[in-house]
């Protein structure tokens, strides 16, 4: 089962429990797969009370409907700081921070890109990669994650070296 055909089986079970499924990543494996759902809570931190209802629910509705032939493994999580992202709303929602897009089918030679979201039109996502503007097909998209962007405080130390005050 594809990982869209996943989220469209799941989402709704979480947004019955008040949270936002951002996605749902199904990795297959010869002895035992994995099913990875991320979770979002709009106006707080998930906790793990959270994680836990969602998987018993998520769980039961796997179950039920049996999606997926074989052992799997559910992992139930949040986005955390370098936040996965699936869909156009969830590229404008960041735009402006750095995100790292991996696609299917290389585009001008390559099929990873690394830079900041300048915009989001219809489903094409404008990255800005070495000072050039690309733009880039949602149904191209392998995998994308936000760039975690670690603040530098004076006086600490960074990559090994102490930062100047």
């Amino acid at each position: 089962m594809r990982n869209e055909e996943l989220t469209g089986l799941l989402a709704p079970i979480v947004a019955d429990l008040g949270l936002e499924c951002l996605g749902v990543e199904y990795s297959p494996s010869q002895g035992n797969g994995l099913v990875r759902v991320y979770i979002d809570a709009a106006d707080r931190a998930v906790t793990v009370d959270d994680c836990e209802a969602v998987s018993r629910q998520v769980s039961a509705t796997l179950d039920v409907h049996d999606p997926i032939q074989g052992r799997y493994t559910l992992e139930v999580s949040s986005p955390g700081i370098d936040r996965p992202l699936y869909t156009p709303a969830q590229f404008a929602r960041f735009v402006g921070s750095a995100a790292k897009i991996e696609l299917n089918l290389p585009l001008n030679g390559r099929r990873r890109f690394q830079g900041a979201i300048l915009a989001v039109e219809d489903d094409t996502i404008a990255l800005e990669q070495d000072g050039v503007r690309v733009d880039i097909a949602q149904g191209n998209i392998h995998k994308a994650r936000l760039v975690a962007e670690l603040e530098e405080r004076p006086g600490k130390v960074h990559k090994g070296k102490k930062v100047k005050k």
